[in-house]
C-alpha cells in the first residue's frame, strides 16, 4: 500500500510538473536551496546574501526552499516557499536560474532556458567523491548524480586540483568556472561585529578562546570515534595559547539527531544544529577535525587546524579512500589523545603558516575572498543576456 501510495503521489508532482514548465520563465528570478532545504547556508547563502547586500532595488527575485519555513521566520530580503509544496513547484519551473549545493532529483526536470549552478559544498576535499568513489556509493546515487550532471550549466572551482578532480569524477564536461568558493569569501575579512553575532546567539562570552571540534561522519554513525578528552585538551590550549577557552562540537548534520549523545558541558557545547558552519568557522581560534573538507576553508584564516585522526587506517580502508596522504597536508595530525595533546604543546606557527603557504600554491588555490562577485557578474549576464564582461554598475 506504501508503495502504491508513493507511486501516485510521484505521478502527481511530476504531472504537476510538465503543466508549470509551459509557463514563462521570469528572467529575473533565482531558486536556491542547501542540502535539500534543511538549512539556510553553505554557498547559495552568501550567494544570496551578496544578491541582496548589493541589489536593494529588488532586480533579482530570490526564493528560498526550507523544508522547515517557521524556523526561517526572521529571514529577510528573499521569498520562502516549503519543500514540495505548490509554490516550491511553481517557483522551481519559472525560475531563470537555479543554485544548490547538492545533487537535485528527478522532481526537477530543467527547462530549455533555466540555468542550472552546481556550487558543490567543498573548496577541495580530502575524502573521494562522485565517480572516484563510486564502488562506495549506493546505486540510487549515482544514477541520480550522473542525470544532476547532465542538468549542470557551471560547476564551481576552488582551486586547480579541485577542478581536475571534477573533470575526472563528476560525470559533467560543461564549463567550471575558477573563481573560489562562496562561503569562504567571509574567511578573508576579519568581522568583530560577526564574532560577537555568533557567540551571542550561541549565549557564549565573547572574551572566551573557542577550539571547534568539527568531525565528518561515519558509515555506521558510531560515535565512539569521537572520544576527545576535553578536559585535558582545554587545559593544554590554554597552557600553549593562553587565556580561557570553550569547545564548540559540530558534527556533521547526518548526526544530528545522535549527537546529544556526547558528553556536553559548561565547556564544551553541543553546535551540531548550528545552520552556517562557515560562521563557526570564522569565529574559531582553533580547529579540529579529521577528514573533512572543512580544514581547507579554514586554511583562509591561518590559524591553528589539528586532525585527530585515531581511525585513519580503518577509514581509507573502509570507509572512503583519500585524495592526500595525511603527511602531505599542512595541518597537524594527531592519532591518541596524548598525541593531540603533544602537537598542541609543539604548535610551531612560523613552520604551519609556511606549510599552509606552499600547500595553496601546489593545489593552485583561486580563493581571493571574491568569489560572491565574480559569480554574480555571471548571472547578471545570464539573466539579462548581457555579452560576458558587461555588468551592471549596481555592483
Amino acid at each position: 500500500m506504501k508503495n502504491l501510495m508513493a507511486s501516485f503521489k510521484k505521478r502527481f508532482i511530476l504531472t504537476i510538473i510538465h503543466i508549470l514548465n509551459v509557463l514563462p520563465i521570469k528572467n529575473n528570478k533565482i531558486f536556491l536551496f542547501s542540502y535539500y532545504g534543511s538549512q539556510y547556508g553553505d554557498n547559495p547563502k552568501y550567494i544570496s546574501e551578496y544578491i541582496v547586500a548589493n541589489f536593494p532595488d529588488n532586480k533579482f527575485d530570490i526564493v528560498w526552499a526550507f523544508n522547515d519555513l517557521e524556523s526561517k521566520r526572521n529571514l529577510t530580503g528573499i521569498k520562502k516557499v516549503k519543500v514540495m509544496s505548490f509554490t516550491y513547484f511553481y517557483h522551481l519551473c519559472t525560475a531563470k536560474v537555479i543554485i544548490t549545493n547538492y545533487r537535485t532529483t528527478e522532481m526537477f526536470i530543467k527547462r530549455k532556458k533555466q540555468y542550472y549552478i552546481q556550487t558543490w559544498h567543498s573548496s577541495l576535499r580530502l575524502k573521494h567523491i562522485e565517480k572516484d568513489a563510486e564502488h562506495s556509493l549506493p546505486e540510487h546515487y549515482v544514477q541520480m548524480a550522473k542525470q544532476d550532471s547532465l542538468k549542470c550549466d557551471l560547476l564551481l572551482s576552488g582551486c586547480k586540483l579541485s577542478t581536475e578532480i571534477f573533470q575526472r569524477s563528476f560525470w559533467y564536461d560543461g564549463e567550471i568556472l575558477e573563481i573560489g568558493t562562496p562561503r569562504n569569501d567571509i574567511l578573508f575579512h576579519k568581522n568583530p561585529a560577526m564574532r560577537e553575532q555568533v557567540l551571542s546567539a550561541l549565549h557564549l562570552p565573547i572574551d572566551h578562546n573557542i577550539v571547534l571540534y568539527a568531525p565528518t561522519f561515519r558509515k555506521n554513525n558510531n560515535l565512539d570515534v569521537y572520544d576527545i578528552n576535553y578536559s585535558q585538551l582545554l587545559a593544554s590550549l590554554k597552557n600553549k595559547f593562553g587565556g580561557e577557552w570553550i569547545v564548540l562540537v559540530r558534527l556533521h548534520p547526518h548526526l544530528l539527531s545522535k549527537a546529544k549523545e556526547l558528553p556536553f558541558s559548561n565547556d564544551v557545547i553541543n553546535v551540531t544544529s548550528y545552520d552556517d558552519i562557515q560562521q563557526l568557522l570564522s569565529v574559531a581560534d582553533v580547529l579540529i577535525s579529521d577528514y573533512s573538507s572543512l580544514m581547507f576553508d579554514y586554511s583562509f584564516t591561518q590559524r591553528p587546524c589539528f586532525l585527530y585522526v585515531p581511525d585513519v587506517e580503518e577509514y581509507s580502508s573502509t570507509e572512503r579512500k583519500l585524495y592526500f596522504e595525511l603527511w602531505e597536508l599542512p595541518y597537524i595530525s594527531a592519532f591518541s589523545n596524548n598525541d593531540l595533546l603533544n602537537k598542541v604543546q609543539n604548535f610551531d606557527r612560523e613552520e604551519y603558516e609556511r606549510n599552509l603557504k606552499q600547500f595553496l600554491a601546489r593545489i593552485g588555490t583561486f580563493e581571493e575572498g571574491k568569489a560572491c562577485e565574480s559569480l554574480i557578474k555571471r548571472i547578471d549576464e545570464v539573466c539579462f543576456e548581457k555579452k560576458r564582461g558587461q555588468m551592471n554598475e549596481a555592483v
